[in-house]
C-alpha cells in the first residue's frame, strides 16, 4: 500500500499479517530497547526494523542497528531519511537517500472509526467540517482515521527537519479524492506555525496522497529540497 504512494526513489518494504517466520532478528541494541515490553509491542518492533533492514539492502546500505533518538524518532544511517509504520496485522518501512528527498512520512491505520472523543482532539473545527462532507458523499472511507493518519505522517516528516514537536492543531489538512477513484487521493497540510527551511525557502505546507484498502488507510508526505 505504501509503495503506491511515494516516488520511484523511495524504497518500501511492507509486512502483512502477524507471522514472524522470515523477519530478521533484532540487533543487541535494539533488544534493550523493548527488554520490557509486551509481547504485541516487541513483534511490531522486530518486524518493522526487519522491513528497514531489507529497505537498507534495496537501496546498497548494509543493514544496521534502527534506534530511537529524541522523542522516539528513529536514527537512520548517513545519506539517508526514512520513516516507520506499525498497526495491528501491518508493517512498513520507507527509505530514500538524503540527495533525493528532504523528509518523508508515512502512517497506516485500520480504516475503522476513531474511538469516541478522540476527533475533536486531533482535528481543527474546520478540518471536521470537512470530513462531515466527505462521509456524506463519499461514505466508503473512515474519514476521521484518515485525517489521523495523515497527521501522523505530516509528523514524522516534520521533526528530522525542525526537531520540534508540531501539536495536532498546528496543521491543517485538506483531503482530496480522486475523480477517477474513491478510495484514493492527495492531502495538503497547511503549516499553521513556521514552517522548516528546506533548500533556502520556509515551507508553508507539507503534500501527500493517501490510499484505502485491505482493511488500512494509509498515508505518505515527501519533502522535496525544493
Amino acid at each position: 500500500m505504501i509503495e503506491e504512494l511515494l516516488p520511484d526513489t523511495v524504497v518500501t518494504v511492507e509486512a502483512h499479517g502477524r507471522d514472524d517466520v522470515g523477519h530478521l532478528p533484532l540487533y543487541p541494541e535494539e533488544e534493550a530497547l523493548v527488554a520490557r515490553a509486551v509481547a504485541k509491542r516487541r513483534r511490531e518492533f522486530t518486524v518493522v526494523r526487519s522491513c528497514a533492514r531489507r529497505a537498507m539492502e534495496k537501496l546498497g546500505v548494509p543493514a544496521q542497528p534502527v534506534l530511537t533518538g529524541e522523542r522516539g524518532a528513529p536514527r537512520w544511517p548517513a545519506g539517508l531519511v526514512g520513516s516507520m509504520t506499525h498497526c495491528d496485522g501491518y508493517c512498513a518501512a520507507a527509505l530514500v537517500r538524503a540527495t533525493d528527498l528532504a523528509s518523508l512520512g508515512i502512517d497506516a491505520e485500520p480504516d475503522g472509526p476513531l474511538p469516541d472523543g478522540v476527533l475533536p482532539t486531533v482535528s481543527l473545527p474546520v478540518e471536521a467540517e470537512r470530513l462531515r462532507r466527505l462521509a456524506e458523499e463519499r461514505p466508503g472511507v473512515h474519514w476521521d482515521r484518515l485525517l489521523f493518519s495523515a497527521k501522523e505522517s505530516v509528523y514524522k516528516a516534520w521533526f528530522p527537519l525542525t526537531g520540534q514537536w508540531l501539536d495536532f492543531m498546528e496543521a491543517d489538512i485538506e483531503i482530496s479524492v480522486n475523480p477517477g477513484d474513491p478510495r484514493r487521493g492527495t492531502l495538503r497540510a497547511t503549516l499553521l506555525v513556521p514552517g522548516p527551511t528546506v533548500g533556502g525557502r520556509r515551507l508553508t505546507h507539507f503534500d501527500g496522497r493517501w490510499t484505502a484498502g485491505h482493511g488500512l488507510v494509509a498515508t505518505a508526505v515527501t519533502v522535496p529540497h525544493t
